[in-house]
């Protein structure tokens, strides 16, 4: 932090978020109407992601004012460790064990105290490197980090159980909780509306849900919306789709077009 006179200034944040295709950039900005300044880059294909951003320092408005901190969301596969198992000498095997193909990617983690676990991610050597070059303090964390703050939360309004779906990236990530512990959690690939239909009746089953009076909410960018909908509600008897602006009471960031809810989530907590 940097003091001047009686205040106490906070350096800014850069937020940087990586997915298998995507990038963006996102800083706090009180000089505009959202607050936060949002700006996605377009992905070159047949390079690596660290090759990418290597050009985005070179072109990007956000990046050109050479920020000391950052904040890293990685949308890779997480592993979920209850944090009373948790070992970290041990974490690199057991992540590499799970998760095949990631042998060229450093293994990281970040304590979930709500609900008591360790998330165990990674993220990609030379793209770890490039950051390391470009930000002296940085702090890593997964893309679902926040949202799941925030849904937990929200769990423990109402008397039924809560079953929770999230789409990003061409990805369904469905999840649930029980009080301050995950019940489930699992990541699927559904470029169609009849993947995400067929993955969310089959783990309400697993999970002997009630179709009844057990809730079914859906987050994010939803594919074939109201097919899928329709679909869910020939077998489900409550399935609500959650609009962003609604969720945060019209809050002008709810307003920046293609801002993922897992950075409003980050940004309103």
């Amino acid at each position: 932090m940097l003091e001047t006179g009686n205040k106490t200034l906070i350096k800014p944040r850069l937020t940087l978020r990586f997915s298998r295709n995507t990038l963006s950039f996102s800083v706090i900005d009180r000089s505009i109407p959202e607050q936060l300044r949002f700006e996605p880059y377009i992905v070159k294909s047949g390079i690596s992601m660290a090759a990418n951003l290597r050009g985005a320092f070179k072109e990007d408005n956000i990046l050109q004012r050479q920020f000391d901190n950052a904040r890293v969301l990685i949308d890779t596969p997480v592993l979920l460790v209850p944090i009373e198992e948790f070992n970290e000498s041990k974490t690199a095997l057991l992540y590499h064990h799970a998760f095949t193909n990631t042998e060229n990617n450093n293994v990281l983690h970040t304590v979930l105290p709500e609900l008591n676990a360790v998330a165990v991610f990674s993220i990609n050597k030379d793209l770890k490197l490039v950051l390391s070059d470009h930000f002296s303090n940085i702090r890593y964390l997964p893309t679902m980090m926040p949202v799941w703050n925030h849904l937990h939360k929200r769990s423990f309004g109402g008397s039924h159980n809560k079953l929770y779906g999230y789409f990003h990236d061409k990805k369904l990530d469905i999840f649930c909780f029980d009080k301050n512990r995950f019940k489930f959690s699992n990541s699927f690939e559904t470029p169609h509306s009849k993947d995400a239909v067929y993955f969310l009746l089959y783990v309400w089953k697993q999970l002997n849900m009630d179709v009844h009076h057990d809730e079914l909410y859906l987050y994010g960018d939803i594919p074939e919306k109201e097919e899928l909908l329709t679909t869910l509600k020939l077998y489900l008897q409550k399935v609500i789709a959650i609009n962003a602006s609604a969720e945060f009471n019209r809050a002008p960031i709810t307003q920046i077009k293609g801002l993922p809810f897992d950075l409003l989530t980050l940004y309103t907590k």
